[in-house]
């Protein structure tokens, strides 16, 4: 017993110095000197891998249970042998898979094309534990996608048709992942080192000086007193910590433990409360200007400004949350529940200066500052004013656990990004990112409503097993150029992609964070990813709006942008209406048919189409006057 607690100190102690090396290291790239990718990128793997296959930010798994029996315990004790001994030699060689790269990559691109032994076994090394650590972290979906990938460039001359390429042997292909910034270093793990890591640091710091209730508390003025207050603060909230956080998933279980309990107690039922979270959380990946750290990936990716990006998914997620919003409010209204307060309203004033480090980021990212210098001002600040005030003070617990949840939420974004780079650069070795495009417009016809349908099922198929940022980064190598060649502008064609990654969390029947939601609400899971997949039809219709009205990514005259997004505003009040079945008053089948057909109309940009969806809804709103006493109005 004393040798297993000596064990665990001793491990305890060698992770929370990793983590704490790990903040210290990014915190000095972005704010004092930075590194070149080709020793950024291998070091931060290098951080995130060890403590990855130390057991942080990995998926927990079942531990074997002895039940007295000498043979059971022996049993355990040979297993508990070989994980250690397989982590051990895991770690081995994610260190020198990294440390030779970092030490030799400048002999490596003096003599690029000429790779040795030694690099190719480095190579191999990087690639292996890459794969494992993903994994560890996303689960064998992602593995999966890169082991296909990395077999189809070694059979390419046996495949038939637009599959077919040259083949190449397994030192070619290492080569190019290893070697170079096309590969395992590529982009995805570029902007995890450069940007994601940070941000991650930033909301676990935020979320431990107590942001997380100061967001409800703030949400709680804005909408508490309202009908179904409890519910439309808890997706602002989740908006906000969504947007920070990156992970649909970690937002329910942080945000939700808070807000679906009040949205019980208010009078929603289970699988409605938990539905609402997963819905909401899901839309802060969606939300300006973090987007989870998907605007800072599609900007690098497209070579768009920020800002430009930040911009344009503005009014995409306001249409989002405003279905939602007014589907909540005719469902509290169809309920009858009254207006009630939340309880974190109290606690909102003596928080209030955690808001200063959101605005200096926002600030100098719309200057043009680098989204590793706004991160690295916006962690300093949250830090010194969380230690500066009583009310946020973090003492060194609270630290250990800040830089400690720092690390497992970007080791797996980071395992995430390095598994997505091996498809990548399989993608740009073979060229199967051009195929896969003709294969798109060759199977759609050219008809370009077909080819964002296959897209569409593409991206959310590849969001159910894979992390929004892994299935996005494959996606913008394979699906994007196949939008763009039927003439879809690149931000939007990339922005479709993003959004259907993203709606895949509520997407049955993986629904990853509806199962989140639905475990703390206590309601049935199916039954709750269902009912969010309502919640969050809105999103699966606004990526075709913006892809036929450009106005609504403000790319038009001011006037066209108005018009475009009040009609769709109306529109997804509609689409609201005809999901939950009421206005002012129960609605009967066909009524809720004609609110859809109006929604549609509304949402698709044409002068015709918004008179036709004008006309129903006036008519619908109209008709409700005339009959205030209608017995189809529930009892007061």
């Amino acid at each position: 017993m004393t040798h297993t607690t000596e064990g665990n100190r001793v491990r305890n102690t060698v992770v929370f110095g990793l983590a704490a090396g790990a903040a210290a290291f990014h915190l000095f790239a972005a704010g004092v000197s930075p590194f070149t990718a080709l020793v950024q990128r291998p070091v931060h793997l290098a951080l995130m891998g060890v403590l990855g296959f130390l057991g942080i930010g990995i998926r927990a798994r079942s531990s074997l249970r002895a039940d007295g029996t000498t043979r059971q315990v022996g049993a355990t004790l040979v297993m508990r042998w070989v994980r250690g001994t397989a982590t051990a030699g895991l770690i081995v060689s994610t260190l020198f898979a990294c440390g030779y790269l970092v030490i030799e990559h400048q002999e490596l691109v003096r003599r690029a094309g000429s790779a040795t032994r030694i690099d190719l076994i480095a190579g191999a090394l990087a690639v292996l534990v890459t794969l494992e650590l993903a994994r560890r972290a996303v689960g064998w979906g992602l593995v999966g996608v890169a082991a296909l990938a990395i077999v189809y460039a070694l059979i390419g001359p046996q495949l038939p048709g637009l599959l077919a390429h040259r083949g190449y042997s397994i030192g070619r292909l290492i080569e190019h992942l290893y070697l170079g910034t096309e590969g395992l270093w590529g982009v995805p793990l570029g902007v995890s080192a450069d940007f994601v890591y940070l941000f991650v640091l930033f909301g676990t710091v935020l979320e431990a000086a107590g942001g997380g209730t100061l967001l409800i508390g703030l949400s709680a003025k804005v909408a508490g007193d309202t009908r179904g207050g409890s519910a439309k603060t808890a997706a602002v909230a989740s908006a906000f910590m969504g947007s920070l956080s990156g992970s649909a998933v970690a937002n329910v279980v942080t945000t939700g433990t808070l807000t679906i309990p009040v949205m019980r107690r208010t009078g929603f039922r289970p699988h409605f409360a938990g539905a609402i979270e997963a819905a909401a959380s899901t839309g802060g990946q969606l939300m300006p200007p973090i987007m989870g750290a998907g605007a800072f990936i599609l900007a690098t990716w497209t070579n768009i400004p920020y800002v430009r990006v930040a911009l344009a998914a503005v009014i995409p997620a306001l249409l989002y949350y405003g279905a939602l919003f007014m589907a909540i409010h005719f469902q509290a209204s169809k309920m009858d529940l009254p207006p009630v307060g939340t309880e974190a309203e109290n606690k909102v004033f003596a928080r209030l200066h955690l808001l200063l480090p959101v605005g200096i980021i926002v600030t100098l990212l719309v200057l043009g500052r680098s989204p590793m210098r706004a991160a690295f001002w916006g962690v300093l600040t949250a830090l010194g004013l969380a230690l500066a005030s009583p009310a946020t003070r973090l003492h060194f617990a609270q630290l250990r656990r800040t830089v400690l949840g720092a690390a497992a939420g970007a080791i797996q974004v980071a395992a995430a990004c390095a598994a997505a780079g091996v498809v990548v650069g399989v993608a740009s070795l073979t060229g199967i990112g051009l195929r896969m495009s003709e294969f798109i417009v060759t199977l759609s016809g050219g008809h370009l409503p077909v080819a964002l349908g296959l897209t569409a099922a593409g991206s959310i198929v590849l969001g159910m097993g894979l992390p929004t940022t892994a299935a996005y980064v494959v996606l913008a190598a394979l699906g994007a150029p196949a939008l763009t060649e039927l003439g879809v502008p690149l931000l939007a064609a990339h922005l479709f992609i993003f959004y259907f990654g993203c709606l895949s969390n509520v997407t049955p029947p993986v629904s990853l964070a509806a199962y989140a939601a639905a475990g703390i609400a206590g309601a049935p899971p199916l039954r709750t990813a269902f009912t969010a997949l309502g919640l969050a039809s809105a999103g699966f219709l606004v990526p075709f709006m913006f892809i036929y009205g450009p106005a609504l990514l403000l790319d038009g005259p001011v006037l066209s942008v108005i018009v475009a997004a009040a009609t769709a505003g109306l529109g997804v009040t509609a689409l609201a209406a005809a999901l939950i079945g009421y206005t002012r008053r129960t609605l009967m089948w066909f009524e809720r048919g004609l609110l859809a057909a109006a929604a549609i109309g509304l949402l698709h940009p044409g002068i015709v189409t918004d008179i036709f969806g004008v006309a129903i809804v006036a008519g619908s709103l109209l008709r409700e006057k005339r009959e205030p006493a209608s017995p189809l109005t529930p009892n007061s």
